[in-house]
């Protein structure tokens, strides 16, 4: 609930600014990266705890949930992924779990955790990891990474330089090729880390500008908003995970 000391601008203005460290470039957001590497950690805690107290009878409930996670994310890479790797039914649970922590954080209280920040003595408090550029930047680069190593890998070094000069149209176009396929490879990472960006925000916005409204009309519309955030939530990790895993799945195929 907006507090009566700020008018509502500066209340915006105050729940969507981070905690940062630094000017420019070289700033770091401080609260991004505390709440992404403390849900990181959690969820290496709990898959951990889960393999450590696996049981072939009747499982409790974490283990049942983690099975039930392990066999829709591997279903979903089994279906998607067409070469051999090791790598990539793990980095999709991963990358769904995490991301999935991260989007659900918005749903707790929303003024709870600035409040503590104002407690501990904290200027600002953002908990929304996801909604800052610079966080889904920083996955969707991890995984354009990964698209130029195995396509390397699996292609060989000719084979790649092949696939960026003579597709799709022949040797006779090669500087054009060589564009539309550098456009291509570098729009890949933009749109994946741009789309979970864009929701989150505009999700994290829309609590804002509720929490301005008199009470009677945040409980009107919150509620209603936030089941159907919870929607978004799940559905956004689930894009994530499987753009992912279609790329990576792109990167090992070969081509006559």
């Amino acid at each position: 609930m907006a507090t009566e000391v700020q008018s509502p601008g500066a209340y915006i203005e105050h729940h969507l600014t981070h905690l940062t460290v630094g000017d420019g470039i070289w700033g770091i957001n401080v609260d991004t990266m505390f709440f992404s590497i403390s849900l990181g950690v959690f969820f290496l805690f709990l898959f951990t705890k889960a393999a450590a107290s696996v049981t072939t009878g009747v499982p409790d409930k974490l283990q049942a949930t983690v099975e039930i996670l392990v066999e829709f994310v591997d279903q979903q890479v089994k279906d998607s992924f067409h070469g051999k790797s090791a790598l990539i039914a793990p980095l999709a649970l991963t990358l769904f779990v995490w991301i999935l922590l991260m989007n659900s954080f918005k749903l707790l209280p929303y003024d709870l955790f600035p409040l503590l920040g104002q407690v501990a003595g904290l200027e600002h408090l953002r908990i929304n990891p996801t909604s800052d550029v610079n966080a889904t930047l920083g996955m969707a680069l991890g995984v354009f990474i990964l698209v130029i190593f195995y396509s390397i890998k699996i292609k060989g070094p000719g084979g790649f330089s092949k696939e960026l000069l003579l597709e799709p149209f022949g040797i006779w176009f090669m500087p054009f090729n060589l564009i539309l396929k550098v456009v291509e490879e570098l729009a890949r990472p933009i749109s994946l880390s741009l789309r979970l960006f864009g929701n989150m925000y505009a999700g994290g916005l829309i609590f804002t500008l509720i929490a301005v409204l008199p009470w009677w009309m945040q409980w009107t519309l919150g509620v209603p908003w936030s089941l159907f955030e919870l929607l978004i939530v799940v559905l956004q990790a689930f894009i994530f995970m499987m753009l992912t895993v279609v790329y990576l799945s792109l990167a090992h195929e070969q081509h006559e």
